[in-house]
C-alpha cells in the first residue's frame, strides 16, 4: 500500500452519509431521546405518586386501627382479628419492644420485621415506612405505636402497583417507538423536500462544469438557497466577464501583432530577393527599408512591453519607496520632448510625494504625455499641471468623442480617428492599471482648448516624510573605575 505525506490512512476510502440521511438520522435520534426522557420522567412521576398514595393510605389505616376499641380492649399480646383493622387485603402483625412478633390470624407469609419497627415500638420513632421483600414478593410495611411497648404493623403487597407500572411501561414503550418511527419518516420527508432546491442547484452547477455554459441560475424565494444561487450567479458573471476579457485580449493582441509582423516580413522578403537576385537596390530604397524594419521592431518591442505590463496584476511587492512625482514628471517631459520636438510643453508642478513603484509611475506619466503629444498639431501646446496629487494633461488636438470617453482606458481600444496612427491602444490602459495599483484614479474629459484632458490622481503628501535616522553603533561600556588601594593593601 502506498503511503502519502500523512501516512497510509490517506489511501483509505471514507464513507460519508448523504445530507438527507444525516438529517433523518439526527431528527430520529433527537425525537428518540426526547421521547425516552419524557417516558422516563412520566414513569418515575407515576411511580412516586403511587408510592406516596399507598404510604398515606397505610399510615391512615394503621393509625385508625391502633385507636380502634376492638384493639384497645384486648390485652397486650393477644391475637388481633383481621376484621378489627379492616385488613382483608393486608398482612397484620404486632411487634414488641424486645423484637417479639405476633401474627394475628396466622397470615403467612409474614414480612420480615426489624430495626425500624422495633424503634417505633420503643417510642423512638413516631412511624416507619419501608419496602421489604419476602419470598420474592415485595411488601410496603408501615409501623405505628400500639399501646405501651408495642407497634402495629401493616404490610401490603406491591404486586398490583407493579402490574400498573408494568402496563404503563409497555404503553409508553409502544408509543415511544411509534413516535420515533414517525419522527424518522417526518425527518426523511422534511429532508427530501427541504434539500430539493440544493439537489437542483447541484445538478445545474454540474451541468455548467460539464458544458461550460455560464448562463445564470434561476433564483426562487429569499432563503439561504436563494442567497447561494445568487452568489453562484455573481461568480458566473465574474467568470464570464473574465473569459470575455481574455478572449478580447487574445483577439486584439493577435490583431495588433499581425500588422507589424506582416510588414516586417514583407520588407525582409524584399531585402532577401534583392540579395539573392544580385540586383542591388538603390541606396536610398535600401536605407528606407532598413529604417522601416527598425521602426517595426521598435513597435513590436513596445507592444510586447505593454502586454507584459498589463499582465502584472500582483500588488506592489518589488521596489516600493517614497517618490517625488514632480521629479518623475520632469524626467518624462524630457524624454517626450526628444520624441516630439514639434510640440511645446507648458509645465507647472508642485512637489507631491507618493509611496509607490518608480518604474510604473514613470511609465504612466510618460504614456499620458505621449498621448497628448501624438494628438497635438504641429506647433501645438501641451499644458501639464501637477497640484496636490492631481496631474492634469491638456492638449490642443481634436479631443475625445463623447461616446468614446468611457472606453478610452480599455485595453486595445482605439477610436476610428486613431486607426491610421501608430500605437497599440494599450498606453492609457497601463495608466489606468498603474493608478489602481497605487490606490489612485484616472479620468478623461475635454480641455478648455477643445482637446483632450486626462487627469491622474494619486494619494500622497505635499511634504516629504521624515527620514529615519541611521542606526547608531552601540557604544562600548565604560571601563570600571579604578579602585584606590587602602593603606596597607596590595594594589595588585
Amino acid at each position: 500500500m502506498s503511503t502519502g505525506p500523512t501516512g497510509p490512512a490517506d489511501d483509505r476510502w471514507h464513507y460519508r452519509r448523504s445530507l438527507a440521511s444525516r438529517v433523518t438520522l439526527l431528527t430520529t435520534m433527537a425525537v428518540g431521546l426526547t421521547v425516552a426522557f419524557v417516558a422516563l420522567g412520566a414513569y418515575v412521576t407515576v411511580r412516586m405518586q403511587l408510592q406516596a398514595t399507598l404510604d398515606d393510605s397505610l399510615r391512615d389505616r394503621a393509625r385508625q386501627a391502633a385507636q380502634a376499641p376492638a384493639l384497645t380492649a384486648l390485652p397486650s399480646g393477644e391475637e388481633v382479628p383481621a376484621w378489627a383493622v379492616v385488613a382483608t387485603d393486608l398482612r397484620v402483625a404486632m411487634i414488641a419492644a424486645d423484637g417479639t412478633t405476633y401474627v394475628p390470624q396466622r397470615m403467612e407469609p409474614t414480612p420480615r420485621l426489624g430495626g425500624p419497627e422495633v424503634a417505633v415500638a420503643r417510642g423512638e420513632e413516631s412511624s416507619s415506612v419501608r419496602t421489604v421483600r419476602t419470598d420474592g414478593e415485595a411488601y410496603r410495611v408501615v409501623a405505628v405505636p400500639y399501646g405501651e411497648g408495642n407497634a402495629l404493623v401493616l404490610a401490603e403487597s406491591l404486586e398490583s402497583q407493579q402490574q400498573v407500572l408494568g402496563r404503563l411501561g409497555v404503553v409508553m414503550l409502544l408509543f415511544g417507538l411509534a413516535g420515533v418511527v414517525g419522527a424518522g419518516m417526518a425527518g426523511w420527508v422534511v429532508a427530501a423536500n427541504g434539500l430539493r432546491p440544493v439537489r437542483r442547484l447541484t445538478r445545474r452547477v454540474e451541468e455548467i462544469a460539464r458544458t461550460e455554459d455560464l448562463d445564470p441560475l434561476p433564483v426562487e424565494g429569499a432563503d439561504e438557497i436563494a442567497r447561494l444561487a445568487t452568489a453562484f450567479n455573481q461568480m458566473l458573471t465574474t467568470v464570464a466577464a473574465s473569459r470575455e476579457r481574455q478572449r478580447r485580449l487574445v483577439a486584439d493582441a493577435g490583431h495588433e501583432l499581425r500588422t507589424p509582423l506582416t510588414s516586417l516580413r514583407t520588407n525582409l522578403d524584399l531585402l532577401a530577393q534583392a540579395d539573392s537576385s544580385g540586383a542591388a537596390l538603390p541606396p536610398g530604397a535600401r536605407a528606407e527599408l532598413l529604417a522601416d524594419v527598425r521602426a517595426q521592431m521598435e513597435e513590436l518591442t513596445t507592444l510586447i512591453g505593454d502586454l507584459v505590463e498589463l499582465a502584472r496584476d500582483e500588488p506592489l511587492t518589488h521596489v516600493v519607496e517614497t517618490i517625488d512625482l514632480s521629479e518623475v514628471l520632469d524626467d518624462a517631459i524630457t524624454r517626450v520632448r526628444r520624441r516630439a520636438p514639434q510640440v511645446r510643453f507648458e509645465v507647472r508642478a508642485e512637489p507631491w510625494y507618493v509611496v509607490g513603484e518608480q518604474a510604473g509611475l514613470s511609465r504612466a506619466v510618460t504614456n499620458l504625455l505621449d498621448n497628448a503629444a501624438k494628438w497635438s498639431p504641429e506647433g501645438g501646446t501641451v499644458r501639464v499641471v501637477l497640484e496636490r496629487g492631481l496631474l492634469t494633461v491638456d492638449d490642443e488636438g481634436p479631443g475625445i468623442p463623447e461616446a468614446d470617453l468611457p472606453r478610452v482606458f480599455d485595453r486595445f481600444f482605439r477610436s476610428e480617428e486613431s486607426r491610421s496612427m501608430p500605437g497599440s491602444g494599450l498606453g492609457l490602459s497601463i495608466v489606468h492599471q498603474v493608478a489602481l495599483r497605487h490606490s489612485g484614479s484616472v479620468r478623461a474629459d475635454t480641455s478648455p482648448a477643445g482637446g483632450a484632458r486626462l487627469q491622474l490622481r494619486l494619494p500622497g503628501n505635499a511634504t516629504p516624510p521624515p527620514r529615519q535616522p541611521p542606526p547608531q553603533p552601540a557604544q562600548p561600556a565604560p571601563p570600571p573605575a579604578a579602585r584606590t588601594p587602602r593603606a596597607g593593601q596590595d594594589p595588585a
